[in-house]
């Protein structure tokens, strides 16, 4: 039976045994997990990261976005959750799919890409800092043999 709403369960660590209409929500682990809406049984994990999926709190309830697609699942149940409602979206055909999921694998790319850009530039900053450092204290010690 599809679902129409989910209540969310804050906690460090996530049960053994995941309830249906739960959303059990780790914030230290950033990650959360809840039964496929659908009724399928299926147990669904969303990470948060900002190419994954991104939890918002609010008075109404807590938001997942973006959609949930189940696509790998044999259900292949799409929804939204917002405000602790499941808001459900069209079915997707598979050509529509695949589309979402390269775009999906483009995106973790693209971010890795830059996260390994920007440690390069800082370690570049760090040697450059540490030569510069280095540098000047050897030419202070030969100052004070002069």
């Amino acid at each position: 039976m599809k679902r129409q709403g989910i209540i969310p369960n804050f906690a460090e660590f996530i049960p053994d045994h995941i309830e249906e209409g739960v959303l059990y929500i780790s914030e230290p682990y950033q990650t959360a997990i809840h039964k496929c809406c659908c009724g399928c049984g299926e147990e669904v994990v969303t990470p948060f990261s900002p190419v994954d999926w991104q939890l918002l709190k609010g008075e109404k309830g807590v938001s997942l976005n973006p959609s949930i697609g189940n696509w790998n699942y044999k259900c292949q149940s799409h929804y939204f959750i917002r405000n602790n409602q499941v808001v459900w979206a069209g079915q997707m055909n598979s050509k529509e799919i695949q589309k979402v999921q390269c775009r999906d694998l483009q995106d973790k790319q693209n971010y890795i890409a830059h996260l390994n850009t920007s440690r390069d530039s800082n370690k570049n900053k760090r040697m450059e800092w540490l030569t510069s450092w280095l540098v000047s204290t050897v030419n202070w010690i030969k100052s004070l043999f002069k």
